[in-house]
């Protein structure tokens, strides 16, 4: 039977939209958001695609989402081509069925059922899409805001299809992200022969014992909607290939996952406060990925949980946790963000799917959604 949400997402998984190829994906949405009467204007950067498309006027609400998925893997383990979507006992399988091409399916369908039964709707309805979310994200949405801030552009609420859901549709909506800091941290020692230690300095040596003691560091506590912050060592590299040579750099990678507590200066300051009380030779270059962000209740966190628990029938935790989202750049503008999508458990692996009727779901809670705020 034919279902319009379901038709366009095996339109968008058909395009190989590797990041931040878009692949032909904007082109199939703008031409369904202009029959509906939508302004178009395409912010490109590079070989990035943006899409902001608007409609009506008055308090704006903004679905956002992405067209770029991740590398597929090794093709020869799925179970049907990557990119030609295949349904086996109601579920979907196909590259970025549920990150995130399904919820921008169920976003556009949405928005047609809502104007063709509010015409004349009293606020305005925006789309913003990017194809730069899943790689470096330096030209998608961020570049997009920056556009939208220069010429004094107003977004009261936005809503990220990303899949926030864990195990049921509408279990777990997001509220807010973490921030994430990596430090790329070069020990400079003195190479040597292992046998003549005291003629050389070890960097590994020297390092060791003061990454142990950051990471017993408690940074903070945590507060009402934020896990306490943490740090994960991702890379540690040094040596020379050869088993009696002590090095003369080492190189190590971590990451701090933080939240509204503290901020990215104080973890800087505090770890080379460390570094340098220790008396360690050392370079350090700091990337600043994410700010932490983090709507408190009101009228769009209100209506999402709203939705959730009318089609649902439950109401689903309001957390913070996971990887960062382009949520943050959309909230600098002073809007309320909340991410609602599918269930999460295949986002990038090996034979992504998701199921077919939750997509039907998600369509009319976004269009519920959109009754609410701007009808």
């Amino acid at each position: 039977m034919y279902c319009p949400v379901i038709d366009l997402v095996k339109q968008l998984v058909r395009c190989p939209s590797l990041s931040p190829d878009d692949a032909g994906c904007q082109p199939i949405l703008i031409d369904r958001l202009q029959a509906i009467g939508f302004t178009i204007e395409s912010i490109n950067i590079g070989k990035t695609l943006n899409l902001w498309a608007s409609r009506g006027e008055g308090k704006t609400l903004v679905f956002s989402g992405h067209t770029d998925v991740v590398s597929v893997g090794e093709i020869k383990h799925w179970l049907y081509s990557p990119f030609e979507p295949s349904t086996k006992n109601g579920m979907l399988f196909g590259r970025g069925t549920a990150d995130m091409k399904g919820s921008l399916a169920a976003m556009i369908v949405a928005a047609e059922r809502f104007v063709q039964s509010h015409p004349q709707h009293r606020g305005r309805l925006a789309f913003l899409i990017t194809s730069d979310e899943e790689g470096c994200s330096i030209n998608g949405t961020v570049k997009v805001v920056e556009r939208l801030m220069e010429r004094n552009e107003c977004i009261d609420y936005c809503l990220v299809g990303e899949p926030s859901s864990n195990e049921k549709l509408g279990d777990v909506i997001k509220n807010g992200r973490r921030g994430s800091l990596t430090a790329n941290l070069f020990v400079h020692g003195i190479q040597g022969h292992i046998a003549y230690s005291h003629v050389a300095d070890n960097p590994i040596h020297r390092i060791v014992p003061i990454l142990n003691h950051l990471i017993n560091i408690q940074w903070d506590r945590g507060n009402a909607f934020f896990s306490p912050t943490s740090m994960q060592i991702a890379n540690i590299q040094a040596g020379a290939g050869s088993n009696n040579t002590i090095p003369d750099n080492c190189f190590v990678q971590f990451n701090f996952r933080f939240n509204t507590q503290v901020s990215a200066s104080i973890i800087q300051s505090r770890v080379e406060d460390v570094l340098n009380q220790n008396q360690v030779n050392y370079s350090i270059k700091w990337d600043i990925i994410r700010h932490p962000f983090l709507t408190k209740k009101g009228n769009l966190l209100n209506e999402v949980v709203n939705a959730i628990q009318h089609y649902s029938k439950i109401t689903p935790k309001i957390l913070t946790t996971g990887g960062t989202s382009d949520g943050y750049f959309i909230a600098k503008m002073g809007a309320e963000v909340v991410e609602l999508g599918p269930v999460n458990t295949t986002i990038h692996k090996i034979n992504e799917c998701v199921k077919e009727s939750d997509l039907k779901i998600l369509s009319l809670m976004y269009q519920r959604i959109m009754e609410k705020l701007v009808s």
